[in-house]
């Protein structure tokens, strides 16, 4: 594996690790303010996106910095949208 290949490695794990943080707070405190959806929303379509532009579908670094951290990102959608109407009643 060359140098390229290894820092490819950086944004699989720091992407999905920063989301991981909002939905550890979104499950912990189960409430949805001040965290916007459609932001985390863009978020996930831009790593579909950029998924599907890189052309590297079998590539680990792609699958876990891109399609993972997407299904992450619409889970945190889903949490928001969920929390919020708990908290409309």
């Amino acid at each position: 594996m060359n140098l390229i290949e290894w820092i490819g490695y950086i944004p699989a794990v720091i992407f999905p690790a920063a989301t991981l943080m909002q939905l550890w707070h979104l499950l912990k405190t189960k409430t949805s303010a001040g965290v916007p959806a459609f932001t985390w929303l863009a978020f996930a379509v831009g790593n579909l996106s950029l998924y599907v532009y890189a052309e590297k579908y079998t590539e680990l670094q792609s699958i876990i910095g891109q399609l993972a951290t997407a299904a992450l990102q619409i889970y945190v959608v889903f949490l928001i949208f969920k929390y919020r109407k708990n908290t409309v009643k």
